[in-house]
């Protein structure tokens, strides 16, 4: 049985991928952030008592800003596959919190690059590139690509990619950049765009919200469902050399696209319920990522299914069925 470790296991990609990765046999080993709340509602569905026999998913406190403790976990696993999604992920938020953004997306890579080294471990190592890396190099973007990150979370990326480069080189270590570009799904967290277009036309449709405000609706994006994203991060361990590689849909479409299917899936008109708000605009903007994706259809056979239309169906979809459920609450509460 092999294992894996992954880190952000609770977020949108680490619940998929630890679903994607339980249903081809692994044993599944997740670090978490020590809370005095609850923080697994993505992966709550595959997690069962570890005093189990028949138990294959691990949870483990952990935090990308301690490296003794990322060496100890690494040791204690030893893992055939570390797939590292963690970083404080938010472009918006990386603005407001550079220096944070710099220490857990960029230098946390490099903690646990080194709990690898010095652990005497050799794992297979996927590292969660962006777009974003991108910023504003002309489209389409590919892995000749220059990149021109144009916010403090792009720069972290690249300062990690570039050590994931290094430890391969100079270390041998079977590592890979996988640049996707945005990718949503129901899961995607609510601060997100994508998903707070969502999420409000439902409750806009409900009843329960009035208004959206958002910043930039010109911003275009190369939009993919995270589901099947995740299949090429799994595909990139699996080759027998190591590499990097884009993983995108080829499509471009704006923020004001997206309102116009996700609010039209429910007969909406979102000019009459959206405002913008200057708080939402970033210092330096990223126009245009549109992804080329064809070096991973060549070498590892992926391509994506979904498509931009569909991809918001199933988050409008998603996200009525849980805005009926809140509807119901608060009528059982009235």
């Amino acid at each position: 049985m092999k294992k894996a470790l992954i880190t952000g296991i609770t977020g949108q990609d680490g619940s998929y991928l630890a679903e994607l990765l339980l249903g081809k046999g692994y044993e599944v080993h997740g670090i978490i952030r020590r809370s005095s709340s609850f923080n697994t509602g993505r992966i709550d569905h595959l997690y069962t008592d570890s005093h189990l026999a028949d138990t294959k998913l691990f949870l483990h406190h952990g935090d990308l800003a301690d490296s003794s403790m990322l060496t100890n976990i690494v040791y204690q696993i030893d893992p055939d596959e570390v797939y590292h999604l963690g970083a404080q992920s938010h472009v918006k938020v990386s603005f407001d919190m550079p220096e944070y953004t710099g220490d857990i997306t960029g230098l946390g890579t490099v903690r646990i690059l080194e709990a690898l080294r010095r652990s005497g471990r050799r794992p297979r190592f996927y590292q969660a590139s962006s777009s974003e890396m991108f910023g504003s190099a002309p489209p389409p973007q590919s892995e000749a690509t220059s990149f021109q990150p144009c916010s403090p979370y792009g720069a972290a990326k690249v300062y990690a990619f570039w050590l994931v480069k290094n430890y391969r080189d100079g270390y041998g270590l079977f590592a890979c950049n996988g640049i996707l570009f945005n990718h949503e799904s129901p899961r995607r967290g609510e601060t997100f765009v994508s998903r707070k277009i969502t999420r409000a036309a439902a409750r806009i449709k409900l009843g329960l919200q009035a208004k959206l405000y958002l910043g930039n609706l010109d911003a275009k994006r190369d939009w993919g469902y995270a589901k099947e994203y995740v299949e090429a991060m799994w595909m990139m361990l699996q080759q027998d050399q190591p590499n990097d590689y884009v993983i995108a849909t080829g499509e471009t479409h704006s923020v004001r696209e997206f309102l116009d299917e996700a609010f039209g899936c429910l007969s909406l008109d979102w000019r009459q319920y959206v405002e913008m708000d200057p708080r939402y605009y970033r210092p330096t903007e990223v126009d245009i990522l549109c992804g080329d994706a064809s070096y991973a259809r060549c070498n590892l056979g992926w391509e994506p299914k979904v498509r931009f239309k569909e991809l918001v169906r199933i988050m409008v979809d998603a996200d009525m069925e849980l805005e009926k459920l809140n509807l119901e609450g608060i009528k059982r509460q009235g």
